[in-house]
């Protein structure tokens, strides 16, 4: 991997009780360019994250006092801050555990340094696209399919203002409406009945995705590809897990499983 450097700006927090692995996590990230803290247990590493403002924490499954699963979901009541979990066997429980507790994604140790720095890159690129000060628009790669404008055309059509898809220099509608939920897909905000939805970066990234092409069925592996930048060897389980996640946030009903293929999203 090239050695390319990040603003020194951008500030982890890892939470790791080996003391080794702590040491090497933190030497390598700084050789990035990263401004790294470190604690060696759960409780010591809520207090960093409460008394810092921190970027991205990586947070290990196993931790002394409080777990990082523990430490994972006292952090989710407080913040949307992208974390990173570490375990170290890639138990499947522990995955689960984890995505459930609200982390965006996982590594397992022995930590490959540039899977670690590639993974760290991905979760900020998500939670920079996220912030609504940010001008441009993200870069969402919309699912293969020609009928997606035309889809996402239907969903807005009952929107006040709205300009119809086919419409010669017609501009991307900013709100997209699917029953009581509400997605501004310019200043990436999602309500749901008039009430603002927190949604983390990749959970966001991930309804974007189906807004994009409603009552289109999206399989998992696209959904990794588009949501988590990851190749074919990428764990479905993360996708599973977040459409749950995402399922309990904006209505249960609202994102359809079709067996044996994917998910979908209900337009009415």
């Amino acid at each position: 991997m090239s050695d390319i450097r990040v603003p020194g700006s951008v500030s982890v927090l890892v939470v790791e009780d080996d003391a080794a692995i702590r040491r090497s996590v933190q030497l390598f990230l700084e050789r990035y360019g990263y401004v790294v803290a470190v604690a060696e247990d759960g409780l010591a590493g809520l207090e960093a994250f409460r008394a810092g403002a921190h970027d991205l924490l990586i947070l290990d499954v196993m931790l002394p006092e409080l777990d990082g699963i523990g430490l994972c979901q006292r952090i989710r009541e407080e913040s949307l801050v992208p974390i990173l979990m570490m375990s170290a066997r890639g138990d499947a429980l522990d995955v689960v555990a984890g995505l459930e507790a609200g982390a965006d994604d996982y590594v397992v140790k022995p930590v490959d340094t540039a899977v670690l720095v590639a993974r760290i890159r991905m979760l900020l690129r998500r939670a920079s696209f996220q912030r609504p000060e940010q001008a441009q628009k993200p870069a969402i790669r919309p699912p293969d399919t020609g009928a997606r404008a035309d889809q996402a055309g239907a969903a807005t059509s009952n929107q006040a203002g709205a300009v119809p898809p086919g419409q010669a220099g017609a501009a991307p509608p900013k709100l997209l409406v699917f029953g009581d939920v509400t997605v501004n897909t310019i200043g990436l905000e999602v309500h749901r009945d008039g009430h603002p939805v927190p949604l983390t970066p990749t959970e966001l990234r991930l309804l974007l995705q189906f807004a994009a092409a409603p009552g289109i069925v999206l399989d998992r592996r696209r959904l990794l590809r588009d949501v988590w930048d990851y190749g074919w060897e990428g764990d479905t389980r993360v996708v599973d897990l977040c459409v749950l996640r995402l399922r309990k946030k904006i209505g249960t009903g609202r994102i359809e499983t079709v067996r044996g293929f994917g998910y979908k999203l209900v337009r009415d």
